[in-house]
Parts: C-alpha cells; sequence; structure tokens
C-alpha cells in the first residue's frame, strides 16, 4: 500500500487530512500521526497487507517508529522520501528502528556509490529493498 502520506500532511497543525481531495474541504477529517497509525494497524488485521509505504510524511520519524514497533514484524513499512536513498538518513532510521525497508530510487541521491551504500546497509540491518525507476 502506497500511501504518499506528505500529500495530505500540514505542516502547521502537524495533521493529516483524509477528505484532502475533496472540493468542499472543512478540514472534519484531520487526524493526528497517532490515530493514522492505528487506523493502519486496523486495516493490517482486517485485510492482507504485507507493505506499507510512504505512511507518515517525510519527516514524521517519531510516528514511523511507532509503527515499525507495533507492526514491522508482519509488515514491511518502507522508506520512501523519508529516506531518499540517502545513506546518512538510512543510518538514522536503522538506528532509531525508523522503517524495516528501503525503496531505492538511484535518481534521488547524488550518485551510484551512495545508492549502493544505502542498499548495503538495509541488508546489513536485515532490511528489504525494492528498487524503484522513474524515467
Amino acid at each position: 500500500m502506497d500511501v504518499a502520506a506528505s500529500e495530505f500532511f500540514s505542516e502547521k497543525d502537524k495533521t493529516y487530512d483524509l477528505n484532502f481531495k475533496e472540493e468542499n474541504n472543512n478540514g472534519s477529517n484531520k487526524i493526528s500521526g497517532d490515530s493514522l497509525k492505528d487506523l493502519y494497524k486496523s486495516f493490517v488485521s482486517e485485510y492482507p497487507i504485507v507493505s506499507i509505504e510512504y505512511p507518515f510524511d517525510q519527516d514524521d520519524w517519531a510516528t514511523y517508529a511507532k509503527l515499525t514497533a507495533e507492526i514491522g514484524e508482519q509488515v514491511q513499512i518502507v522508506g520512501d522520501d523519508l529516506l531518499v536513498t540517502n545513506p546518512t538518513r538510512v543510518a538514522k532510521a536503522i538506528s532509531d528502528k525508523t522503517c524495516n525497508a528501503l525503496l531505492l530510487k538511484v535518481n534521488q541521491i547524488g550518485s551510484v556509490t551512495e545508492s549502493i551504500e544505502a542498499v548495503r546497509m538495509s541488508k546489513r540491518a536485515r532490511w528489504g529493498v525494492m528498487a524503484s525507476h522513474r524515467r
């Protein structure tokens, strides 16, 4: 499940607007990161979800870590924009147990060498690695 949560995250009030696509959105369906985490947990218990990509804003490290701690043994939590294939961010995520999989996007980082390092680090941490390609 690829959520792309930064698309509906409000930096101003640190909430996720579940009605962000509605024309006449009055903001009545904004929820906290913890509430969104609990919603994902309910989805996982009800449906055969094996992977959640980009579940929170790219800088919501704390909520990523909570979700990974709670369901990371049964579900792959993929850091996409959280990690941006950046070895420094991957190292932080490994240390903080923020997620458990890397979405490898060679076009996101400055060099192939950095991409290879991000993959090596992820594999050493026993993470999943998924490759993505865009033109």
